[in-house]
C-alpha cells in the first residue's frame, strides 16, 4: 500500500489560511463589490472605518512620507492603502493573494506580493517599517513570524492586536495559579475562551507587552513601546452607518469606550488592544517624542555588557 505522507500542522495551517479569502468571495464580482464597500467606507467615514482607523493610526507617530512600509497578514490590501493615502511607498502582501491583484488594479496600492510571514522571500532591512494587524494571532508559529518581521525591516515593527489580559490582572492570575494546584480543570469551566480557535484553524494568540519586551531582549535590540487603546469591534450594519452623533450605535460606542478607558486608567481592567512597536535601531528624539505624545509608553533596554 502506498505511504502518503501526512501534512504538518503548519502546512495544513497555511493552506488554511491561503485558501481563506477565495472560499468566502469565490468569484471576483464579490471581491470587486467588497472593495467597493470599504472605498464608500472612507468617503462616508462610516462607523465600521472609524473603528479600522483607529487601528491604523496606531502607526502615525512613525509615519513619514516617502518611507517604506510591509504590511503583513494584508488580506484584502486596506492596510497597505492607509500608508498609501498617507504618502509612505507600501508593499502589501498575505498568504493567499485573492485580492491584493483587483486591489492593485484600482491604484489602492502600488505593490503587492504572496508571501508566508515565517518565512519572508525579501532581504534584510527591506523596508524601513512593517506593520501586521490583527495577522499575529493567524501565525501558527506566532514568534518565528515576529523574527522574520524584524529582519526584513529597517527601523521598526508594529503589531497591533488584543491584549492578553492575564498579563494585566494580577488577582485572576493569582486565583488561577491556586486553582491549578487542586484540578487545571476548573477555571477552564469559566474561562471559556482560553484556549481559543478560530473557524480558518488557528488558535487565537493575544499580544503580551512582557512577551514581546522578552523577545527584543533576546535579540539584543534597543528599544520598544507600547499603547493600549479600546476598540469596539465590527457589528452587522456598521460598514453602513455614519460616524457621527446622529447615529445611536456610534453614541453607545463611543458611550462604552468612555466607560472602558475609565475603568482601565483606574487599573481596574486591561486595555483590550495593544499596540506593540519593536525597534530595530534607536528611534529619533523627535519620533520619542511623537510617540509619547500620542500616548505610548516609550523603553531603552540596557546594553548586554558582555556583547
Amino acid at each position: 500500500m502506498e505511504n502518503i505522507s501526512k501534512k504538518t500542522f503548519e502546512e495544513t495551517s497555511y493552506l488554511s489560511h491561503e485558501s481563506w479569502f477565495a472560499k468566502q468571495y469565490p468569484d471576483q464580482e464579490k471581491r470587486l463589490n467588497t472593495i467597493r464597500k470599504w472605498q464608500k467606507s472612507i468617503e462616508n467615514n462610516t462607523i465600521d472605518y472609524w473603528l479600522h482607523e483607529r487601528l491604523f493610526e496606531l502607526a502615525n507617530p512613525l509615519i513619514n512620507a516617502g518611507e517604506s512600509w510591509l504590511t503583513v497578514g494584508d488580506g484584502y490590501g486596506f492596510d497597505a492603502n492607509y500608508f498609501k493615502r498617507k504618502g509612505c511607498t507600501v508593499m502589501a502582501t498575505d498568504i493567499g493573494g485573492a485580492f491584493l491583484p483587483l486591489v492593485k488594479d484600482l491604484h489602492l496600492i502600488d505593490n503587492f506580493s504572496v508571501e508566508n510571514v515565517e518565512k519572508l522571500t525579501f532581504e534584510d532591512n527591506s523596508f524601513d517599517y512593517v506593520f501586521c494587524k490583527e495577522a499575529y494571532h493567524h501565525f501558527p508559529r506566532a514568534y518565528l513570524g515576529v523574527y522574520e518581521m524584524i529582519r526584513v525591516a529597517k527601523k521598526a515593527i508594529i503589531l497591533t492586536e488584543p491584549q492578553d489580559p492575564l498579563t494585566k490582572m494580577p488577582l485572576m492570575l493569582a486565583v488561577k495559579n491556586i486553582l491549578d494546584r487542586f484540578d487545571p480543570t476548573i477555571l477552564q469551566k469559566y474561562w471559556k475562551n482560553r484556549y481559543s480557535f478560530e473557524e480558518v484553524g488557528n488558535y487565537v494568540f493575544k499580544l503580551s507587552d512582557r512577551e514581546m519586551e522578552k523577545i527584543a531582549m533576546g535579540m539584543n535590540l534597543p528599544a520598544i513601546a507600547f499603547k493600549g487603546i479600546n476598540n469596539s469591534y465590527w457589528k452587522a450594519g456598521l460598514d453602513t452607518e455614519i460616524a457621527n452623533n446622529n447615529s445611536n450605535a456610534f453614541s453607545k460606542i463611543q458611550s462604552k469606550l468612555r466607560r472602558d478607558n475609565f475603568l482601565c486608567k483606574l487599573g481596574i481592567l486591561p486595555y483590550q488592544v495593544l499596540s506593540a512597536v519593536i525597534f530595530k535601531t534607536l528611534p529619533t528624539q523627535e519620533t520619542i517624542a511623537k510617540l509619547k505624545n500620542e500616548g505610548y509608553l516609550y523603553y531603552e533596554f540596557p546594553k548586554n555588557p558582555y556583547l
